[in-house]
């Protein structure tokens, strides 16, 4: 019978620990598997995953390319079709509503309204920017297309 006085680990299960370090006569004396110098070789050495040997590193041979202005606004993304299959039978169509539809991530960012799809309803829309085809698209359907 199995009782908790008479449990041990299943047979292979556990190894002994090296013992590195200990004389010759241990097998890992000596240099404990560190090899015979260099700097992997000293205690508390380390190196980054990208150190190259003294090499010049690749993230320095190669160009810099591009530009990314710090003054490039980032629209959220909404399609009419995306507001067709929603529930929003009259009610204004605002950043915060957006968000409690799912349809964007942040109330707070700038919002733009793309015109992929047929759009049938009359709705009040109040965001940042629309496309021209979306704002041709909410007026043919009796809607109001704001910006804010």
């Amino acid at each position: 019978m199995v009782k908790l006085n008479n449990l041990k680990p299943g047979p292979g299960s556990r190894r002994d620990t090296k013992r590195l370090g200990r004389g010759t006569a241990s097998g890992q004396g000596k240099t404990a598997g560190h090899g015979s110098g260099g700097d992997k070789s000293r205690s508390g050495a380390f190196q980054k995953f990208y150190f190259e040997g003294g090499q010049t590193p690749l993230t320095r041979r190669l160009p810099k390319v591009g530009f990314h202005s710090p003054f490039k606004k980032e629209f959220q993304i909404v399609n009419l079709a995306d507001l067709e299959k929603a529930d929003v039978a009259g009610k204004d169509i605002n950043a915060e509503l957006l968000r409690e539809l799912g349809l964007i991530h942040n109330a707070a960012e700038p919002v733009k309204i793309l015109g992929t799809g047929e759009f049938t309803k009359a709705l009040t829309f109040k965001v940042n920017a629309y496309s021209k085809t979306a704002k041709e698209k909410i007026e043919k359907a009796k809607g109001k297309a704001e910006v804010i």
